[in-house]
């Protein structure tokens, strides 16, 4: 289930990263902190996948 899980976090990280340029274009800030907050949370799963990589 791992690879999986990385495969979701990457999609999380990149559709943050859409959010934030579509944000920005049209200057809507909420938008573009929702799409950082996304970005977040998918680099910290991230991490914690890698975590769990280096346990097993």
């Amino acid at each position: 289930m791992g690879e999986k899980d990385k495969a979701q976090n990457f999609a999380e990280e990149k559709v943050g990263e859409a959010k934030e340029a579509v944000g920005k274009a049209t200057d809507n800030k909420d938008l573009e902190a929702e799409g950082k907050t996304d970005q977040t949370k998918g680099s910290l799963k991230q991490a914690g996948e890698k975590v769990k990589d280096a346990f097993d």
